[in-house]
């Protein structure tokens, strides 16, 4: 039985450490945007959530949905999509 046992110590030293392989990967990690880019991105960013809510509003009105539930939808979803967004740390 000895035979087949192995020592525990040279897994452990031969492992590889996961924070340092985070930082070997193809591309390399960033430190953050300048505030210019995030501001351009948000501003980019906020631009497709009016979009989403132009093609929305269109949708439901092609349906003959009531008005009052159209701005309902199309104001919720903003908001809600815009919470997202402006909280997001990576922007």
């Amino acid at each position: 039985m000895a035979l087949f046992r192995r020592d525990r110590t040279d897994d452990r030293s031969s492992a590889r450490d996961p924070a340092s392989d985070a930082s070997s990967g193809f591309i390399p990690a960033r430190t953050g945007r300048p505030r210019v880019e995030s501001f351009f991105v948000r501003l980019v960013a906020t631009g497709g959530i009016i979009g989403i809510g132009t093609a929305l509003a269109a949708i439901l009105d092609s349906q003959e949905v009531e008005a009052w539930i159209v701005g309902l939808v199309v104001a919720a979803v903003s908001v809600l999509l815009a919470a997202i967004l402006w909280s997001s740390r990576t922007l």
